[in-house]
């Protein structure tokens, strides 16, 4: 066993040992700490839990390698998914909490008086929730796989097993706590390569300031070669594409079930604000670093690896090769590996960087476990997800209202683990790029949930039949889009299967708001209930007037 292999294991062996003793020790004895945490996590560390469910293994390993291969189309990802996250803030989140309920399927079918609307809502929940946590298990994967030198799909079996255990041990209450820790060790490992890649390549150790000189560096190099230049928009998607996919991202976000319910484990409306203002704080530290992230790595390989000798390439090549996510071959049978000769996953991107730039064991390893914290923290809140809609929305509101307390736990329990196994299987031959895969996901989450919360939330009139209508229409043309696009060539405006949600979210609005004026408008008491929720928590809406705490009242 080599040094490097050693200190990256025995980093990730210490941070699963700290991630396991976090949830046994806050495991979950009641069901509102399964679902909501008991409602009683502070702004600034929900906000870290946030930031970690957040920034899955997507944003952490899959993020930097798009926009290095994509380089100004990849942009439509960072602009997304952070723009995504302020209209979830200002628009849902503080609402939301206000309604007071455990789930997002729970809001909408207690919202439009529907239990159709709810069932409906909790299938969405799994269909999305279990897309995106194959995303992460893939990412799983390819950490482990690195890591032991094995094949991706044996890591991620690796991961299966990890994610099982703490998910349904500590149910919210752990992976809330989980994923405070789990935030500090993956920023960490984030910002420490990037920070002496800058100091390496440009002598200046802030890289959000210093990437930029890299850049007119490698727009020179794109001329000499005479490749398409890095900074040139829509090179490599139309322009359409790059705002569907914005539009997509940003929707998706807003209506994503497992970031949304974590707004539900703080106590007030302005505790949720102020856990989102946190949140984009630490969620910011990482957008940020990925486009200096994508430059300096970039710059490496085309100064470095390209027009070298094919017989005396780096170190490093040959570990990645074995794990198939990189190619390396001399097709033009001059002995030098050229620029267009390698390819290379965006999946590996960041996790190879250390190793691209030399930066030494340690780093190495610190990459790898916070890499390995990035997918696991958000593939814990995916299956806390699936195993609410499953064992609250469905289980206990639909099938079994009588169930005990402790018969509630145990099937969510048992929904976690036979999930994150399914979603195991899937990914061990996943269907696309990790970046990919979770774009699929928030596509169907911008078709389904984001008309039935935006309209749910800020216009009275919408009713029962128009969000089921809406949510059907909505993630069926979602759904039909990516299949037509990715496997029938089918395309509008050059937008392909990410950018899909554009076309689910308008037809999920107008089918709510046409069905919804179509037919019977909802209870003055649920009409009420809506204005009531864009009042803080001392005030309250009713027959027309605000009235506050102290029972005094204004028209």
């Amino acid at each position: 066993m080599d040094a490097q292999f050693l200190v990256s294991f025995a980093l990730i062996v210490a941070t699963f040992g700290l991630y396991i003793g976090i949830a046994i020790y806050n495991k979950a004895k009641a069901t509102s700490d399964f679902y909501v945490a008991g409602r009683g996590v502070p702004p600034v560390f929900n906000g870290m839990a946030i930031g970690a469910d957040w920034m899955s293994a997507a944003s952490f390993i899959g993020l930097a390698g798009t926009v290095m291969l994509l380089g100004y189309d990849g942009l439509a990802y960072i602009m997304g998914w952070t723009g995504g996250y302020l209209l979830l803030t200002f628009l849902f989140a503080p609402q939301l909490r206000k309604y007071g309920r455990y789930t997002v399927p729970e809001f909408i079918g207690d919202r439009y008086q529907s239990n159709t609307a709810r069932l409906i809502a909790a299938i969405a929940t799994i269909i999305i929730s279990f897309t995106y946590s194959v995303g992460q298990l893939s990412g799983s994967g390819v950490v482990i796989g690195r890591l032991l030198e094995v094949n991706a799909s044996i890591g991620t079996l690796i991961g299966v097993v990890l994610i099982a255990f703490y998910s349904a041990m500590g149910g919210m209450k752990g992976i809330t706590w989980t994923q405070v820790a789990q935030y500090v060790v993956l920023i960490i490992a984030y910002l420490i390569p990037v920070i002496f890649m800058a100091m390496q390549l440009t002598n200046n150790p802030i890289p959000w300031i210093s990437y930029g000189e890299i850049i007119n560096e490698m727009k020179a190099m794109d001329q000499e070669l005479g490749i398409t230049e890095y900074i040139v928009p829509f090179t490599e998607n139309t322009k359409w594409q790059f705002l569907a996919l914005m539009f997509t991202l940003m929707a998706g976000t807003a209506g994503l079930p497992h970031v949304i319910v974590r707004f539900y484990t703080v106590a007030t409306m302005k505790a949720a604000r102020w856990s989102g203002a946190w949140a984009l704080l630490f969620i910011g530290l990482l957008y940020l670093s990925a486009p200096a992230y994508a430059a300096f790595s970039r710059f490496i390989l085309m100064d470095r690896v390209a027009g070298s000798s094919i017989d005396n390439l780096p170190a490093w090549t040959t570990s990645w090769v074995d794990t198939g996510k990189l190619s390396v071959a001399d097709t033009s049978g001059d002995g030098v590996l050229q620029w267009s000769e390698i390819v290379i996953s965006n999946d590996i991107v960041v996790m190879a960087t250390p190793e691209i730039a030399n930066l030494g064991i340690f780093v190495i390893g610190l990459m790898a476990a916070g890499a390995m914290a990035a997918a696991l923290s958000t593939a814990g809140g995916l299956m806390i997800a699936i195993s609410a809609a499953l064992s609250h929305d469905i289980y206990y509101r639909s099938i079994n209202p009588h169930a005990s307390e402790k018969k509630r736990l145990l099937v969510g329990r048992w929904s976690i683990v036979i999930a994150t196994v399914v979603a195991g299987l899937v990914a061990l031959n996943p269907p696309g790029a990790i970046t990919q895969i979770v774009a699929w996901a928030f596509a169907l989450a911008s078709g389904s949930f984001f008309p039935a919360l935006l309209l749910g939330v800020w216009w009275k009139r919408a009713n029962g039949p128009g969000v089921i209508a809406g949510m059907i229409v909505g993630l069926s043309v979602t759904l039909g889009y990516i299949f037509a696009a990715k496997y029938g060539g089918f395309t509008i405006l050059g937008i392909i299967d990410t950018g899909a949600g554009i076309f689910g979210a308008i037809a999920g609005v107008v089918t709510n708001l046409v069905v919804s004026l179509a037919t019977k408008a909802p209870s003055k008491q649920v009409q009420e209930e809506v204005i009531d929720l864009r009042y803080p928590e001392q005030m309250t809406y009713k027959d027309g007037e605000v009235w506050m705490d102290d029972s005094s009242h204004s028209s």
